[in-house]
């Protein structure tokens, strides 16, 4: 078995919770299970960050005689509280010249799923005549979802933590052949769950081929592996983003930071952790990576104290990368609360719709790499005089508006707010502010400071001329 110990089901025991969970199932679940027959699915699972994703690939047939537009996705539960994304897409073309088109995917209710099951529906871009297949591709992002185990480790300790999954695909459909790849870290897996067939080569585990699964079959299976990997949560990410139409944009990002892992026991060591750096504090991180936009300036990284000089910027054409540590390395447990500016060209990034309304075109998500983010709040600071701002975000979010008052303001600045949570690395894609401006309002500031100089002067000049003394009586 190599470096760790199955735990054996047998088929006997396996064909039995089949017929338990199916039982449960009422025959009229759905009203296209019985139309849509899955012959294949490929299921491969990446567990070598905090942040569990999935890749499917299914392949349907309609059997019905009737045509199919959509196909629904089954998750148990608790995985569909922890699901952060779920994209599906149509792949077009052969090999170099392959293209993926993305597909709608809702939440759908049904009453009569087993065990509580969340479903998703896909929508297809042409409906699935009786006979035709179709190939899908699904990507799902889930988080908070590894268990470390034990829940305390000391400094000198490896992470070890608990998936828990199922061999089977969970489907409302008959699902003709399947087959399930995990990937781990590294080969340091403790134990896992066999379902026969079962295999296990390196850093991966297999399982399947399992060949005519009746509708919503479910085997649950636990893997405990070493995961060393930084479990970077931001609790809280608040980024404001300050239009200015004189030509620069300035962003800040306030960060409350937290190791998510398994918790520190015990007292920290410096000595220890700088004299055995690849023992000591293994678990642990004290250096992240911040991807930025190109051509970034006027860069600065501080905390409640004060400036952190422990950062590194690379920068050119292409991107941005900014490389930095805490004031001390983070353990399961601690936190951290920091600071990230910097300056961008306004042309890069606000251009004119041809309706004649400006729109500012930005990054989504968190530019930390591999970080999960429990609440986003991003504030678009628009410029005084803006007027019909609205916000175009590719998913579901929440949004607000607010005012926001700046040096030399007279009504405030319109801010829009969008907040969202459970974020991952998925969502950093492209969003849109629009909004009217009238160029003319960008001389209400040049003329208010004008004004109060020439009042100025002119006080002075007065004070100057006039006298104000009391003259005596000859």
């Amino acid at each position: 078995m190599g470096e760790g110990f199955g735990f054996q089901i047998s088929r006997k025991t396996l064909i039995l919770s089949l017929i338990v969970v199916l039982s449960l199932s009422s025959p009229g679940s759905s009203s296209s299970s019985q139309e849509v027959r899955i012959l294949s699915a490929e299921r491969r699972i990446d567990l070598t960050s905090s942040i569990i994703r999935v890749f499917l690939t299914l392949k349907v047939e309609n059997t019905g005689a009737s045509d199919v537009s959509d196909i629904l996705l089954a998750f148990p539960p608790k995985e569909a509280k922890h699901l952060a994304i779920l994209k599906a897409s149509i792949p077009e073309g052969k090999r170099k010249k392959k293209t993926y088109v993305p597909l709608e995917v809702n939440p759908t209710e049904s009453p009569n799923t087993p065990n509580g099951a969340k479903l998703f529906s896909i929508a297809l871009l042409k409906p699935l005549k009786s006979g035709e297949k179709a190939s899908i591709e699904v990507l799902c992002a889930l988080t908070r979802s590894l268990e470390p185990f034990p829940a305390e480790i000391s400094q000198s300790e490896s992470q070890y933590v608990y998936f828990r999954g199922s061999a089977l695909l969970l489907s409302p459909y008959h699902v003709a052949e399947q087959i399930t790849y995990i990937k781990t870290p590294n080969r340091k897996v403790e134990s896992y769950t066999i379902v026969e067939p079962t295999d296990r080569a390196g850093t991966e585990l297999k399982y399947g081929h399992y060949h005519d699964l009746l509708p919503y079959s479910y085997s649950p299976i636990i893997v405990h592996f070493e995961n060393n990997n930084p479990f970077a949560v931001v609790e809280e990410l608040v980024r404001v983003v300050e239009i200015s139409h004189w030509g620069n944009l300035q962003v800040t990002e306030h960060y409350k930071l937290k190791h998510g892992g398994a918790r520190h026991k015990g007292v920290f060591s410096r000595l220890e952790y700088q004299g055995r750096p690849s023992v000591s504090g293994s678990a642990s991180f004290k250096n992240l990576l911040a991807r930025l936009p190109p051509r970034v300036h006027s860069v600065y990284y501080r905390d409640e104290i004060g400036n952190v000089s422990t950062s590194h910027l690379r920068t050119d054409n292409q991107k941005s990368e900014l490389e930095f540590e805490p004031r001390y390395p983070l353990f399961g447990g601690w936190k951290a609360s920091f600071i990230i500016g910097y300056g961008l060209p306004l042309d890069d990034f606000l251009f004119e719709s041809p309706s004649g309304q400006r729109y500012l075109n930005f990054s989504y998500g968190c530019p930390l790499l591999e970080a999960v983010v429990d609440e986003l709040i991003i504030k678009v600071v628009l410029p005084e005089g803006s007027k019909n701002p609205s916000a175009s975000v590719p998913f579901a979010v929440d949004q607000q508006l607010e005012t926001t008052y700046s040096y030399l303001d007279v009504i405030g600045r319109t801010t829009v707010v969008i907040k969202k949570r459970n974020v991952v690395p998925e969502h950093n894609v492209p969003f849109q502010v629009y909004y009217d401006f009238n160029p003319i309002s960008m001389l209400v500031e040049p003329l208010m400071l004008i004004s109060a100089f020439f009042l100025f002067f002119v006080a002075c000049i007065a004070h100057l001329h006039i006298d104000l003394s009391i003259p005596k009586s000859s």
